[in-house]
């Protein structure tokens, strides 16, 4: 019972309130598919509810009486011959109701909770959506008058068909207008308890109209008066005792692995973390309160806690309220009940069910990596076609599927310099990146072992050509090696060498060294194949400062010297690769906005500081010097927003003479480099001469005017921004 605040105590116990009133057909319906009377499904919402709110450590998640369990039971019982809500039946689903706890136990005892730490997330957002839709639709009959259905996609589409002869208008227009009318204010006016009103209304519609009359169904008579608590018959286990062992053992793996699932999916999503074994043990403990009252294997609910979260709960208060609800129920209100349209309760539970299926992360996955929507269809689809434990099984044979794939084919690239700037760079990434001579530095970026070191060493042979005689791994990303990858180490290197190619091993942890003389492959240490860094290598190589590169002469003419770390050219082109100059641009534009604000708003403080708020609230932060330059540049190309303004002409200057400031400080850190920087501002400015030619004519007549006006008042500064611009070509 963590999280409890009087801030958030009014949400909480209106969504138990909710969740209560929810429940209450949701249990009844799912107690009669376990093969009890309607009733202990509400009794099962009582105690054990009470239960799990005290020993969960979910703030959240709803547990109770729900759909799988239940239908696990109920096939059970008819495979035994059990016939449903008989004596036999009430006296058979406690004790394996009873069972199922201890299989939650022992599940608890050792551990099994860590299961879901094997389980990725596109696996948990299929499982989810699959369980939601599956829900959906075993209650889809149900909105226009006919009975919810069991099993899997294919059973359920030919029993909505089946149903389709109870079909009843006025049971549609009540149900389907329910999920229609929840969804919208869910947008509109999401605090609004429009489940509340809706069910209220149908009781006043069955009270003075009689809806049932014209068809609709109602919830069924439930007697009042709390249940009898009492010890199961266990001498039944001594008959059918493997089947009853058996359902025991698969609700149990059901419930954990559907309930842990969601639990983590709900803990992901708003940030707080749950005690996998903890929650295991919680879930034994409330199955052993359903057993002792008499009623059916209790699951976490998926669609109750959508229900809870669209209500704003913030803690187990909300299952508190809805065990003392649900007893004033069972108490006092009963014959209330029966004037309570289930077309409307099922609209409810529908639009609850809606809301947890993952759609947003389904399209994300499939716009950013195919193999992991694959995935998270694999294991939604094995839970629609398969069930359950299937499609959770399913997806974790994707999961690690998809990890061996990974493990197998890392990231790798060839690396090269950038001209007047230190380390060595991605040469497909950076454009301005440059090859060295004779030399080929190579990044894998995985452990090497007997499954990738062929793609390893593949990589190198394709690259080789007949002037290549360095070879450098840049091996930061490896941190363990196995015996196969040693000894083809060993091997390739002595292959290179016949051919009179240095071969070298670089930027690793020592770690891998030690690896290396333990696995039989001690000499690449101790002939110096394997070096701390890249530099040191070339150096050993006869390779010294400033390096060679492959190129022409204007490319490599600043390569005298090195920018320091931080002002890297390449920055935002390494972080966002094809999409920085769209990234800059929008920076460009959030800096132009934030300076259109400012003129808006009177500021006195105007262009100065500007850019330094900028950055503050750009998620990336401060960018170094080239990045920055090229910035102004195109804050500048945006600037017609702010034309007709009195301070442009102040923004205007203050943002040249921070260029000319730019200008200095990287002609201080390394006079060459300027001439790269002034090649890049040429190249900006042709892309957005070709991109928008009259924008771009308008920027350099605004340019000129300016520059005119200075000379009368600032011929100083007007003469540097004159050269600065190169005006005059």
């Amino acid at each position: 019972m963590k999280n409890i605040s009087f801030k958030t105590a009014k949400n909480d116990i209106i969504a138990g309130i909710i969740v209560a009133l929810v429940s209450i057909p949701i249990s009844m319906g799912y107690a009669q598919i376990a093969g009890l009377p309607a009733a202990y499904g509400l009794y099962g919402s009582l105690i054990p509810v009470l239960i799990y709110a005290f020993t969960t450590t979910s703030p959240q998640f709803v547990f109770g009486v729900d759909a799988t369990p239940a239908v696990l039971v109920g096939g059970t019982l008819s495979a035994l011959g059990v016939t449903s809500g008989s004596e036999e039946a009430m006296k058979l689903v406690p004790v394996i109701t009873f069972v199922v706890a201890i299989w939650l136990l022992i599940f608890s005892l050792i551990k099994a909770g860590r299961i879901v730490n094997y389980i990725s997330t596109p696996v948990m957002g299929g499982f989810i959506s699959g369980i939601g839709i599956t829900i959906i639709l075993m209650q889809v009959p149900k909105l226009f008058g006919g009975s919810a259905g069991t099993g899997e996609l294919i059973e359920l589409g030919i029993h909505i068909w089946g149903q389709l002869q109870y079909f009843n208008v006025l049971s549609a227009v009540l149900g389907f207008g329910t999920v229609v009318i929840i969804l919208v204010a869910k947008k509109y006016i999401p605090r609004f308890p429009m489940s509340v009103v809706l069910m209220v209304l149908g009781a006043m519609a069955t009270a003075f109209i009689h809806i049932d009359r014209l068809g609709v169904k109602l919830l069924p008579h439930v007697d009042s008066g709390f249940p009898k608590l009492m010890v199961p018959d266990f001498t039944l286990l001594k008959t059918d005792t493997s089947d009853i062992i058996i359902l025991g053992l698969t609700c149990a793996l059901v419930i954990m692995a559907q309930t842990l699932l969601a639990t983590n999916n709900y803990a992901n999503r708003y940030g707080y973390k749950v005690d996998n074994n903890r929650e295991v043990l919680a879930y034994s403990l409330a199955n052993i309160a359903s057993s002792v009252s008499g009623s059916c294997p209790l699951n976490g609910s998926v669609s109750r806690t959508g229900i809870a979260d669209q209500f704003g709960c913030k803690s187990q208060l909300m299952s508190v309220t809805a065990s003392i609800t649900m007893l004033v129920v069972v108490l006092f209100a009963t014959p209330v009940l029966e004037y309570l349209p289930v077309p409307i309760l099922t609209g409810i539970v529908v639009a609850a069910l809606i809301g947890i299926v993952e759609y947003k992360l389904a399209d994300k996955l499939r716009k950013v990596n195919r193999a992991e929507f694959f995935i998270f269809l694999a294991a939604m689809f094995g839970v629609l076609l398969f069930g359950t434990i299937y499609g959770v099984i399913i997806g974790v044979i994707l999961s690690f599927i998809a990890v061996i794939i990974r493990a197998v084919v890392p990231p790798r690239s060839f690396l090269g310099c950038i001209p007047g700037h230190e380390g060595f760079y991605n040469l497909n990434r950076n454009k301005n990146a440059l090859q060295i001579e004779h030399t080929l530095l190579y990044r894998f970026s995985g452990n090497l072992f007997f499954a990738n070191v062929s793609t390893f060493l593949q990589d190198i042979e394709n690259a080789i050509n007949d002037d290549t005689k360095i070879i450098i791994v840049d091996a930061s990303g490896i941190g363990s090696i196995d015996i196969t990858a040693a000894d083809r180490l060993v091997s390739f290197n002595k292959i290179l060498k016949g051919k009179g190619i240095h071969f070298y091993i670089t930027e690793h942890v020592d770690h891998v060294n030690d690896q290396l003389r333990q696995l039989g492959a001690g000499c690449l240490v101790e002939e110096g194949v394997t070096r701390r860094t890249i530099s040191l290598a070339l150096r050993d190589a006869g390779v010294d400062r400033p390096y060679p590169l492959v190129g022409s002469p204007e490319q490599v003419a600043v390569h005298e010297d090195f920018i320091e770390d931080n002002e890297r050219l390449a920055e935002i082109e390494w972080a966002f690769g094809k999409d920085a100059a769209e990234w800059l641009d929008k920076y460009a534009v959030q800096v132009t906005d934030d300076i259109t604000s400012s003129i808006d708003g009177g500021s006195s403080e105007l262009a100065e500081n500007v850019l330094d708020k900028a950055e503050s609230k750009n998620a990336w932060g401060r960018i170094g010097l080239f990045d920055e330059d090229e910035l102004l540049e195109r804050v500048e190309m945006h600037l017609s927003e702010l034309a007709q303004n009195s301070n442009a002409e102040e923004l205007e200057e203050h943002i040249e003479q921070r260029r000319l400031r730019l200008e200095a400080k990287i002609a201080k850190l390394n006079p060459d480099a300027l001439k790269h920087l002034r090649e890049h501002r040429k190249e900006v400015l042709q892309r957005f001469k070709e991109n928008n030619p009259e924008a771009y004519a308008h920027m350099i007549q605004h340019r000129k005017e300016h520059i005119s006006r200075l000379e009368k008042e600032k011929p100083e500064l007007a003469a540097k921004m004159k050269e600065f611009y190169k005006l005059d070509d």
